[in-house]
């Protein structure tokens, strides 16, 4: 055998030539050298050489800096029992390692499914194939397919390899899964140019397609990893897991979060050592209460249930999340990337305009259920004067509706329902006996049958029913066919072609013989006219489309259709036709002229997998945020690359699904549209809780921080050793971090979307979840709790001279103070206090819960004092002004922000 690689054009080369490239000839090989071949290039499989661990992927759930800081500070509880006097802090080590582990499991749970993109790719393998060896049929496992064999192919059959065709008979294939063209591929031996697609590769079957008609043998080629299929595999396997825009910010945020800490506890440190009397075990105190301060331990608890909670939302919409940073990733999608069979169209072929008696009528309808009208010059008109072409339509023809149990309307060829749809519309389903038929092949390009009746029925290529025509029914009578009816016919044929109408003609005869030559019968018929049929765009789609783009976002057609297809749909739909490119054209150009045409083509045909892919690097490399669409194993490698992969559900290959990160339930493009609405409430939401993490966090730091520094000079008796040295113990940051914190946030994530949310653009692909304005924000409330909340510490020192009713104060202020903010940062969203039953349940229960703390017998372990009715009103009055100040804050801040934008 000649030792070719998979980069030889086979299609481009002779049977004969292939033959004696592969070693082989039309009786196959000989079982011992089959067996010398399977052993040189193994089983016929998609492998996948990194197995998937569950062990690797539960501890990759840990792999994050936020989570790093959440195991430094259970570290800090724990290590507090190593100085003098102070016992560890089991319960606070116990609330984070919980916190920890139940991130963990849920983040598994998520991922594991997400990894199996490999597997799906065997799970398509065909389980045994019909080959032949030493002259004789045999049915082997399809794994047991090697280069050289002679496969047998019947129509029904999977391929079990890619495999060059010496010898077909009217063999169709269907190869939309893996092309994208959603029409049946006719087949034969000849050969094509070596730079052909895989759609025009003619003489060429190829794995994991199938054959829809007639039959064919074909001496396979390439099997296993070396297949079309497989090297969509290796795009795969090679094809890293990239972080959503959010994850890479949280990471961000952990880092900077982590140096803070480190620098503030560095610098407060160096300045109670050198400049204070506090002793070494104060200092370390100071350190671990500012750590603990710090460290935002709700955040990825919060986080991760917010997202999840979206992601049962999204369901509600039909939307499926299999990784849940993309629920947020949906709410700054900038770019879609759509493919167009079985995603913008239905996947279905249905006949859109008649040609017949003279006159062009136009079909309404789509699909397989037969309701729709017939229509000349936009008025509905009787089917009666259709009636002679459409009944031919039905009985030449091989389709027939499926019973009621199973899952497809019809069994046939797509061509042949779309035929028998169309006749039912005008209630023509006669039941009539074929006693003969002259089968359609590549060759003859015309299907005749005869029935019991003597009349003839003939479909296919228009110009070659025409040469079988000596008359046309026009009219509603029969007339000679001049040449210059025959040239008119043509010209509507070309007019019906250049719309992308798949086109047949047909034409019949009576009183036939039915045992009379084929000549004979296929002779002086009459032309009955034309159908042309599409695959046509989904009813709601054209609205999706348009509502996608109102909110700012570009939708792109990437399809392996052919280029007059693509543009007919696309201006269907709304796209542009404008400057519409092939996949050889995008081939030819530079990375840099891709980049520029990426921003301008709005339709791109005959793409091929890895041309969808460098379409989708081209788009990432101008920094949007994209969403990849497609159901076919050719949509793999982009669905795992971009930012949102979505795939669809009903007829998504489960390839693709597996290497998607959404997918659509209902296959409804429209479905984009609502998960982008819900991602982008989810985002506002998680803008919403982290400000108010993050600003409360500040607020204790910088207490923490001022308030040591103001102690150490104006109390130096009090802050120079021991517990006392402390503003706030790391048990009160603890429980305000974990309890009357978390429970806000966690409500906030579940806040209605507002009003208008798609009218307005998509955030930048640069602009994070904490940008400039949050920033201020953040830092402005932190002073606000410093500002406020220490005179308050300080005069309930000065006046009790107890540094725990001075701490009680404090500590009070912060969780009342947080209450009233999670309410002051929805103002700006419109948004009422009851809009969110859960939010006043939240703060219903923080509220609570520190009473509690404060009057119950809890309050030694937490060592705080009952407030009197003195220090109410002193708390009443610093609170009015925390809620002054923060709101004058946040709706000045607003103002100034959209002013900006």
């Amino acid at each position: 055998m000649s030792d070719e690689g998979s980069e030889t054009a086979w299609h481009s080369r002779s049977v004969e030539a292939v033959l004696g490239a592969m070693d082989s000839g039309p009786d196959g090989l000989s079982e011992a050298e089959a067996a010398r071949r399977l052993e040189e290039y193994g089983p016929n499989e998609i492998r996948d050489d990194d197995e998937i661990s569950p062990l690797a992927i539960f501890i990759d759930q840990f792999r994050d800096v936020l989570i790093y800081l959440l195991i430094f500070a259970m570290l800090i509880s724990l290590g507090v029992g190593l100085l003098p006097n102070h016992p560890p802090e089991y319960v606070d080590a116990a609330l984070i390692a919980l916190i920890l582990l139940a991130n963990g499991i849920f983040g598994f749970v998520q991922d594991y499914q997400a990894e199996k993109s490999i597997e799906a790719l065997k799970d398509l393998s065909t389980p045994d194939a019909t080959v032949i060896r030493e002259g004789e049929r045999h049915v082997v496992d399809s794994a047991e397919v090697v280069p050289g064999d002679v496969i047998v192919i019947e129509g029904g059959d999977a391929i079990p390899a890619d495999a060059r065709l010496i010898e077909t008979a009217s063999l169709e294939t269907d190869e939309s899964a893996l092309t994208g063209e959603s029409a049946q591929v006719t087949k034969d031996t000849d050969p094509v140019e070596a730079d052909a697609p895989i759609a025009e590769r003619t003489g060429m079957v190829y794995m994991n397609t199938s054959a829809v008609r007639g039959r064919g043998r074909a001496v396979v080629t390439e099997t296993g990893m070396d297949t079309e299929v497989g090297a969509i595999a290796e795009q795969l396997s090679e094809t890293e897991d990239t972080q959503t825009p959010f994850q890479a910010e949280v990471d961000e945020l952990g880092r900077t979060i982590g140096l803070g800490i480190m620098a503030i506890i560095v610098f407060v440190g160096i300045i109670q050592l050198l400049f204070t009397s506090a002793g070494p075990i104060a200092t370390l105190l100071v350190a671990i209460t500012l750590a603990v301060a710090a460290v935002p331990e709700g955040l990825p608890a919060v986080v991760t249930l917010t997202l999840a909670l979206g992601s049962r939302r999204l369901l509600t919409k039909k939307a499926l999340v299999r990784r849940l940073p993309v629920v947020e990733s949906l709410g700054s999608v900038d770019v879609i990337l759509t493919d167009k069979t079985g995603t913008l169209t239905e996947d279905e072929m249905t006949v859109r305009r008649i040609f017949t008696n003279g006159r062009e009528y136009d079909v309404t309808g789509t699909g397989t259920t037969p309701s729709g009208e017939f229509e000349h010059d936009d008025e509905a008109v009787d089917a009666d004067a259709l009636e002679p072409i459409l009944r031919c339509g039905t009985i030449c023809n091989n389709a027939e509706r499926a019973p009621a149990e199973e899952d497809e309307a019809f069994f046939g060829d797509p061509t042949e329902v779309a035929l028998k749809v169309s006749a039912e519309k005008a209630g023509i389903d006669p039941d009539i006996e074929h006693v003969r038929e002259v089968p359609f092949s590549s060759a003859r390009k015309r299907m005749t049958v005869v029935t019991d009746d003597g009349t003839a029925y003939m479909k296919g290529a228009p110009e070659v029913v025409l040469e079988r025509c000596d008359r046309i029914r026009e009219g509603g009578e029969v007339v000679e066919l001049t040449d210059e009816r025959r040239q008119a016919i043509l010209d509507r044929n070309g007019a019906f072609a250049s719309d992308a109408l798949r086109v047949l003609g047909f034409a019949e005869k009576s009183g036939v013989d039915a045992d009379a030559e084929d000549d004979a019968i296929e002779s002086g018929m009459v032309f009955l006219g034309l159908q042309g049929m599409i695959d046509p765009a989904r009813e709601e789609v054209p609205d999706a489309v348009a509502d996608c783009r109102a909110a700012g976002i570009d939708v792109v057609m990437v399809t392996g259709d052919n280029r007059e297809t693509a543009i007919a749909i696309g201006k269907e739909i709304g796209f542009d036709p404008e400057g519409a490119m092939t996949g050889a054209e995008v081939e030819a150009l530079s990375d840099e002229e891709l980049s520029e045409a990426v921003e301008e083509v709005e339709i791109f045909a005959r793409m091929a997998p890895d041309q969808k892919v460098r379409v989708l690097e081209a788009v990432l490399e101008n920094d949007h945020n994209v969403a990849m669409t497609g159901d076919g194993v050719n949509d793999a490698p982009a669905l795992k690359r971009a930012d949102v992969g979505v795939s669809m559900g009903e007829r998504g290959t489960d390839v693709a699904q597996q290497s998607s990160d959404m997918v659509l339930l209902d296959d409804n493009f429209a479905s984009i549209r609502d998960a982008v609405a819900e991602g982008r409430g989810v985002f506002d939401n998680i803008r919403k809780f982290v400000n108010f993490l993050l600003s409360a966090n500040a607020g204790e730091v910088l207490a923490v921080f001022f308030g040591v520094l103001i102690g150490t000079a104006l109390f130096p008796d009090q802050f120079t050793s021991g517990s006392e040295a402390l503003i706030l113990t790391p048990v009160m940051l603890l429980w305000i971090n974990l309890v009357t914190d978390g429970l806000p946030a966690l409500a906030l994530g579940v806040d209605p979307k507002t009003d208008g949310i798609m009218e307005r653009p998509p955030r930048g692909a640069d602009e994070p979840v904490i940008n400039r304005h949050s920033l201020v924000l953040i830092v402005a409330f932190g002073l606000i709790y410093a500002v406020i909340g220490l005179p308050l510490f300080f005069h309930g020192l000065s006046v009790s001279e107890d540094l725990i009713v001075a701490q009680t104060l404090l500590f009070t202020f912060i969780v009342i103070g947080e209450i009233i903010q999670a309410q002051i940062l929805r103002w700006p969203y419109g948004l009422s206090l009851f809009s969110n039953k859960w939010l006043v349940g939240a703060l219903a229960s923080s509220i609570v819960l520190h009473l509690g703390v404060l009057y119950t017998p809890v309050n030694t372990f937490f060592d705080v004092a009952p407030l009197g009715w003195t220090h109410w009103l002193w708390m009443a009055a610093a609170v009015g002004a925390f809620t002054i100040l923060g709101t004058a804050l946040v709706l000045g801040l607003d103002r100034i922000y959209d002013e900006d934008a």
